[in-house]
This record gives structure tokens, sequence and C-alpha cells, in this order.
């Protein structure tokens, strides 16, 4: 790999911690640059090079929501749980479930999701009445292992549906479902981790190299996020779902 590859990796690193610290989507971002840049390389390899940067970006932005803002634990942790355990089960299904049969249902969610955003500018503006602890946590813990298992076996966009189910569900506004989030996915990066390390499939040099540019755009979106509050961080998500829509359709139908 040459100098400008390597270039080229690290600010897409910096673009993507940037992204996935506001409104998820980084990995839209970080894996068709990996792909890009090592074409030698198994998709296995490009997933947990990926991962292994992510994770440090991820934990330094829900490191900075927990100092900032009060985070709905009781949500966040039960789903960090049931989306490790199903996150791992995701990234092992690879090898049995065909992802051509996912991408074009993952496309439809994404418009349904951004139509349901856009038609509803109140939507995430402000936090509603929070539901009984017992519904709550089945909830979360539904939420968890069906994203968990997303997020481990396909991945693109789960950080968006992770914000906008704590919208929905949970009733958070975007700001503090963007810092729930930033927990699930931290656990989901680490159970994805827990499979590709003992199998070999993790550049650690370039990995880590783009760990250092992550975190640099995790810091600065997490800051921008904290400062501009929930309404900066749903007018990010809209761009971001937009962006995701473009990118799978035209995977889909080329």
């Amino acid at each position: 790999m040459g100098e400008l590859d390597l270039l080229f990796l690290l600010l897409a690193a910096l673009f993507a911690g940037f992204i996935d610290a506001v409104a998820g989507g980084g990995g839209l971002i970080q894996v068709p640059t990996l792909l890009v840049a090592l074409p030698g390389e198994t998709p296995a390899t490009v997933f947990g090079t990926n991962k292994l940067s992510s994770i440090f970006g991820t934990g330094n932005a829900a490191l900075r929501y927990a100092r900032r803002i009060a985070l709905p634990w009781g949500v966040a942790l039960p789903a960090a749980g049931a989306a490790f355990v199903f996150s791992f089960a995701g990234a092992a299904a690879v090898s049995w479930l065909p992802k051509d049969v996912v991408r074009p249902l993952v496309l439809l969610l994404l418009v349904v999701v951004l139509v349901y955003t856009v038609a509803r500018p109140e939507f995430g503006t402000l936090a509603g009445s929070r539901l009984a602890r017992a519904r709550e946590w089945r909830l979360a813990l539904a939420a968890g292992a069906v994203l968990g298992f997303y997020d481990g076996f396909f991945g693109p966009g789960a950080g968006s549906f992770m914000i906008f189910a704590f919208v929905r569900w949970f009733r958070l506004d975007f700001l503090h479902a963007s810092g729930a989030a930033k927990i699930v996915n931290l656990a989901t990066n680490a159970a994805a981790l827990a499979y590709f390390v003992p199998s070999g499939h993790v550049l650690w040099g370039i990995g880590l190299g783009m760990a250092t540019f992550n975190i640099l755009g995790a810091i600065l979106g997490a800051r921008l996020a904290l400062r501009h509050g929930s309404g900066f961080v749903r007018g990010s998500f809209v761009v971001v779902a937009s962006l995701l829509i473009l990118r799978l359709g035209y995977d889909t139908f080329s």
C-alpha cells in the first residue's frame, strides 16, 4: 500500500469518526475506503480492521456524551448487553445468510425512517415521558438484539437505526438518543472484534493508525453535537440517512 493510499485511509477515518459521533453512519465512509485501498485483502479483514478503528472513536464519543449529559443508562445498558451477544451471532451468520437478500430490505427501512423523520418536524426535538421500567427493559433488550445482529452481519446505517429507535420507541430527543446509541455501538464493535481478532482478520498497524484519526473526528463531532443540541443531530441524521439510501440504492440496483 502506497503513502497516498494510507493518507486516504487516515482522512476517511477522521471523517467517519466525526459522522459516527453525531448521527451514525461512519461505516458508509470507512468501509468503502478500506475496500479500495486494500484490494488484495479479504472482506473479513477489511471489516475487522474497520471495527478496530471504529471502536476507539465510538468509545471516545461515548465518554464525552456521558460526561456532558445524563445518559439513559436504564435503556442503554440492557440494549448494549443484548447487542453484544447478537452482534457476535450476526458476524458468525455472514457465512450462511446471503447479504443480497438483506440489502433491499435495509434500503426500504431507511426510506421509511427518513420519510417518518422529515414528515414530523417535532420528532426528536424534545424528550417525551419515559415508559414504565419493565416495558422499557423489554424493548431495550429487543432493540439491542435486532440492531446488534444487523450490525454484526451487515452494518451500514446501524448507528443511525439505533438513534431512530431510541427516539421513536424510548421517547428520547436526538442528542440523548445519539449518546445512548454510542454505548450500544461500542458493544457491537467489541463483539465483532471478539470474532475477528482470534481469526486473524485485523490489520493492526493500519487499524490503529486509523483509530487515531477516528478519535480526532469523534472529538470534533461530539463537541459540535453537545454544543448545538438535538436540532444539529437531527439535521445530521437526515443527511446521513439520505446518503445511506443513495449508497445502498446504487449497490442494490447497479
